[in-house]
């Protein structure tokens, strides 16, 4: 069995099938699909080589074959699946390893961004994957996902697998020099992510080459519990007389992935640049068995860019997102006015909160279709982790599904009908559940409680989730009507962290019907915090509270030299002004709030004149989300949404000029170039630019030479963009520039995409050089 074998020896990858066929004859723009029928004695020749060089697995040649990337091809994409996954089939008999060698699917990323930060919903993500892996499912041992860059994606494509098919899964993304992939995720978020929602060996692979990669797969390694495999670069890409090479020699490769053996790979492999001789020397310097790793399982919690650890430090959870006592809230939700706990969320991250606790229980309406909304449309402005609270099991079942991270759910108890109602969901998503220490009621002593913890904390292990996973609630009670059994919970407490656990506490109920709450929650609150709770589930806005979680981290020293106490408090008299109530139109941009900017917009027209609106709020604005973005305060889906934000607010400005007000900055011609399908990275870069008044001509991708031409012709541009992907496009990249200088095309030129540099552009004759959008930004404003 393949998962016997898994994690105990060390298994062997295969390397780059594109650099073999580029070698082969493959062109700019052929499809590598296609030759899965047009030549399947080349693919099954690629195959045999490296299965003859020691490799343990073999993954198909399909890394592009989903319905949306092949539209163009010539063949249907089921077809070519059937036909790689054969090819692969007839080298591993002609081979002889048919006992001992894997076929394993590769599904690459399906080539359109996802929401938020596209228009791919996750249900149509998950119904393109699921299409690919129906199609083959029988004649294959393993799923790869790999090069993948949007862990909503992942998410999509694991459940796909899991929900219809018994094989095991392999996940690897593509990380940049920031560490970070395209859409933000980190390692970590990564790790805690992937393997809760039961991946079966995950890891890294492209982007970069083994020595780069260092402290990226020493990261996974420090967080992972499951099998780590890793399939590196042959070293970074160099441009020479229009090919990509790549420098680092098969001996050296083999020497530079020794460390990670030892470190504990389970699995190891190549990526671009790699060749059956680069997998024969790994194949001859690796040992039999993957080396041991010992790993602290740490109770975390994720959003799709951030991580929250417990342990080192008390996590607040903001409790405001909750209609309960809460007339305004109740009636937003009532009338579906969303941007109410959009709005009530970013002053809660604002204020210092980790994670959000959400709750849209009310009589009269829909809670599981509710809850889905609110989750979706706050993980589009919010990095924070988010709670998700409800006693209704569907909306938790729905909320986990669409959620881009590993949620905390609140809750179960005792109750045997309600574990084993919720414990499933927690097991299929990953999550971190909270377990309520009540059955038929609340219990008054702490022994009483103590025993339900135990009880929930077994039942638990036998839905395979440990104790890393749970949060115990030993529940507050209200001193005004349960005065004697306040100092029991803290005792719950102190028991409970004994059974390996960490707590959480609804800290002001203890309050409720006694003056001047805030006196008690705050002396209540460092007491919990003294008997070890580890989740306050407080209001953050409340400074009081929240000052007096950073005086108990100093004095138990958690906050090391006394740092976050000094930013946080060093002010603290001078910011006890009113709670911002309304958004300003900058605020609105910079949380990307798109339903509430076209309304405010008129708002500051009333006031403003459109070109004062536009350089003195818009673009400033605007700024601020450019310079968070570069240095990582924010990601790429914040950097889309403020950008979308923008071009509505925009909409709205251009309203008030007349036809020859001059307000539109352009016209900008933007292509991804001849023979590449790939045009994220252009999109993300149009519609950064759009937001910042440029008017963009987007000519698309896999645009031939002559269209490109033609539009310099028709548009005289102030400047021309070509986006390329693919190693294979970059000489299509410089014909154009070529044929555009031909044509004595005077404007600037500028290149980008993930297989460009600075150096690269400079030898295909491009003018300008741009790692991403910001940067694009930055060039044109200095250009036009």
């Amino acid at each position: 069995m393949l998962l016997d074998r898994i994690g105990k020896e060390l298994l062997i990858f295969d390397g780059a099938m594109g650099t073999q066929l580029q070698e082969a004859g493959l062109r700019a723009g052929d499809i590598p699909e296609e030759l899965n029928i047009d030549r399947p004695e080349l693919i099954v020749s690629i195959h045999e080589k490296y299965l003859g060089a020691g490799a343990d697995f073999i993954t198909t040649n399909t890394f592009g074959c989903n319905e949306l990337k092949m539209q163009e091809s010539k063949y249907e994409y089921r077809d070519m699946l059937r036909a790689a996954v054969s090819n692969a089939n007839e080298a591993r008999k002609n081979a002889g390893r048919e006992q001992d060698a894997y076929i394993v699917l590769d599904i690459g990323p399906i080539g359109q961004l996802l929401e938020p930060m596209g228009t791919l919903t996750f249900d149509e993500a998950y119904d393109i994957i699921l299409s690919q892996v129906e199609t083959v499912k029988h004649d294959v041992d393993a799923v790869l996902f790999e090069t993948m860059s949007d862990l909503y994606e992942v998410k999509a494509g694991i459940l796909a697998v899991k929900e219809n098919t018994s094989l095991p899964v392999f996940v690897t993304m593509t990380f940049e020099q920031n560490g970070r992939t395209l859409s933000g995720n980190d390692p970590v978020t990564f790790v805690n992510t992937v393997q809760g929602l039961g991946a079966d060996m995950l890891g890294v692979n492209c982007s970069l080459g083994p020595a780069e990669l260092g402290p990226i797969i020493e990261e996974i390694l420090s967080v992972s519990s499951v099998p780590v495999m890793i399939q590196p670069n042959a070293g970074l890409p160099c441009l020479e007389h229009g090919e990509t090479h790549y420098h680092v020699t098969s001996d050296e490769y083999a020497e530079l992935m020794q460390g990670y053996l030892k470190d504990g790979i389970s699995a190891a492999g190549g990526c671009c640049g790699t060749t059956p001789e680069f997998i024969r020397k790994l194949k001859a310097a690796s040992p039999k068995k993957a080396a041991p790793r010992k790993i602290e399982k740490k109770t975390r919690v994720s959003s799709q860019t951030k991580t929250v650890t417990f342990g080192d430090r008390v996590i607040v959870c903001g409790e405001r997102l909750n209609p309960t006592g809460k007339k305004k809230l109740k009636l937003a939700l009532k009338e579906e006015r969303y941007d109410e706990l959009v709005s009530e969320a970013i002053k809660q991250d604002e204020a210092g909160a980790d994670v959000l606790d959400v709750n849209v229980g009310l009589p009269g309406i829909d809670e599981p279709e509710t809850m889905k909304h609110v989750v979706k449309l706050l993980q589009e402005v919010i990095t924070l982790p988010l709670q998700i609270d409800s006693s209704n099991a569907r909306a938790i079942e729905l909320a986990c599904r669409y959620y881009n991270g590993k949620p905390l759910i609140n809750s179960v108890n005792g109750k045997d009908e309600v574990m084993e109602a919720i414990f499933p969901i927690v097991k299929k998503y990953g999550g971190v559940v909270i377990g309520l220490t009540l059955d038929e009621g609340i219990p008054l002593k702490a022994e009483e409680r103590f025993e339900i913890a135990q009880k929930i904390i077994a039942k638990a292990a036998e839905y395979g989730i440990g104790k890393e996973d749970i949060i115990i609630d030993c529940l507050t009670l209200t001193a005004s009507a349960q005065q004697k059994e306040v100092k029991e919970t803290l005792k719950a407490i102190e028991m409970v962290k004994k059974l390996g656990v960490h707590t959480v506490l609804g800290v002001s109920n203890v309050s409720f019907g006694l003056p001047n709450r805030p006196l008690l929650n705050r002396t209540f609150l460092a007491l919990a915090m003294q008997a070890g709770l580890d989740l306050p589930i407080i209001n953050p806005l409340d400074k009081e509270l929240m000052g007096t979680i950073d005086a108990f981290h100093v004095l138990f020293y958690k906050d090391i030299d006394s740092e976050s106490y000094i930013r946080n408090q060093s002010n603290a008299a001078e910011t006890k002004a009113a709670v911002q109530t309304e958004f300003s139109l900058h605020d609105i941009i910079l949380h990307g709030l798109k339903d509430e900017v076209e309304a405010k917009t008129r708002e500051e027209l009333e006031k403003k004149e459109p070109l004062v609106l536009i350089n003195e709020v818009i673009i400033p604005a605007l700024n601020v989300v450019g310079k968070d973005y570069e240095t990582g305060k924010i990601f790429l889906p914040q950097l889309i949404q403020s950008a979308e934000t923008t071009k509505k607010a925009f909409e709205v400005v251009k309203q008030c000029f007349t036809a020859d007000a001059g307000e539109e900055k352009g016209p900008v011609v933007m292509a991804t170039v001849e023979g590449d399908i790939h045009d994220i990275g252009k999109n993300i870069v149009k519609v950064v630019l759009e937001s910042y008044g440029y008017r963009i001509i987007d000519l698309g991708k896999d645009v031939k030479i002559e269209k490109v031409v033609e539009a310099w012709k028709k548009y005289q541009p102030k400047a021309i963009g070509l986006s390329a992907l693919m190693t294979t496009t970059v000489i299509s990249m410089e014909k154009t520039i070529q044929r555009l200088r031909e044509e004595d095309c005077s404007c600037p030129i500028w290149v980008g995409g993930a297989v460009l540099t600075e150096d690269i552009a400079n030898s295909i004759g491009a003018d300008y050089y741009a790692e991403d959008a910001m940067a694009s930004v930055a060039l044109l404003e200095k250009l036009i």
